[in-house]
């Protein structure tokens, strides 16, 4: 079993990112060790001890934290969250997940002055203290489904929450190399505000192979000016044959989060996407967002690292 800390790099915890600095160097991100697959791995320690070190891979590894509409009070949720990995020493991953219409309104409510107070109340959670933020999965690469008032809303509310949520290091969700063509990405994210930002975020709970998503997001940065982290938590062995993107069979954990990218504009491989949380009710799976045993046990059992 791999060591129990996941350190992302060798300096002390409390070196200051700058600008041009890469924020993930110098930090140690959260491993929470009550998140479900630690619970998991403590369950079958006894009775499924094989099961257990498998399961022990997705808990050990340091995951974002997600907030979105189902946090009644997300100011509370993410101070909570914060405080556990300050206690810990350790940096924050948070995902803000909350927009309007994010999925073309079949799950999500909302207008524009609940998110402008939603994401005030995010960032009022967070307190200052050193936290990343992966802003909106979905949001930008997802715009052709409203019309042009909308999308110039939805806009309007990333450059917003950008803002607010300065100088923390945000990352604009962009969507993965199989969605759009890199000029397409890069100008939504101009109109994004990716200026005031760190950068942006490619491939969350998505399965695309690192690789070409170091190309694709190497394409976006040069155009942008900016640099981007990649989602590894299931990409081990890239995606289903089919393209298929909700809980698809076969798929394994990828790279562990670490900043030796091996690329100068990609600052980390980092878990966002949880893995083991169901894409939603298919192939199988429970209600997106739920935990699914089976699923994270199979993601580790074919991890090319194991």
């Amino acid at each position: 079993m791999r060591l129990l800390t996941v350190t992302l790099a060798l300096a002390a915890l409390a070196a200051p990112a700058t600008a041009s600095a890469n924020p993930f160097v110098g930090r140690k991100l959260f491993v929470d060790p009550d998140s479900p697959a630690a619970k998991q791995a403590a369950a079958w320690r006894v009775s499924r001890p094989a099961d257990a070190a498998e399961m022990d891979e997705v808990a050990t590894a340091p995951q974002a934290q997600w907030f979105g509409n189902w946090n009644r009070d997300v100011a509370a949720a993410v101070d909570a969250h914060v405080d556990r990995a300050a206690a810990a020493g350790r940096w924050t991953l948070l995902v803000a997940y909350n927009i309007p219409q994010r999925d073309c309104g079949g799950y999500s409510a909302g207008g524009t002055a609940d998110y402008r107070a939603w994401i005030r109340e995010f960032d009022h959670g967070i307190g200052g203290r050193p936290a990343a933020i992966v802003l909106e999965p979905d949001a930008l690469a997802g715009l052709d489904c409203l019309n042009a008032t909308d999308r110039e809303t939805r806009l309007s509310l990333l450059r917003d929450a950008v803002g607010v949520l300065y100088p923390n290091p945000v990352y604009i969700d962009a969507g993965h190399s199989g969605w759009h063509s890199p000029a397409t990405m890069a100008a939504r994210l101009g109109r994004a505000g990716i200026a005031s930002a760190r950068g942006f975020a490619l491939n969350v709970s998505n399965f695309r192979t690192t690789a070409g998503e170091l190309a694709y997001g190497r394409d976006i940065a040069t155009r942008t000016n900016s640099h981007f982290v990649v989602d590894t938590g299931r990409n081990g062995l890239g995606p289903a044959p089919d393209g298929e993107w909700c809980n698809p069979p076969g798929r394994a954990l990828g790279q562990r989060p670490h900043t030796v990218t091996g690329e100068p504009l990609a600052d980390a491989f980092l878990w966002i996407k949880q893995p083991g949380f169901s894409d939603g009710p298919c192939n199988g799976g429970p209600a997106a967002g739920a935990w699914w045993a089976d699923y994270a046990l199979g993601l580790a059992r074919r991890s090319p690292s194991r």
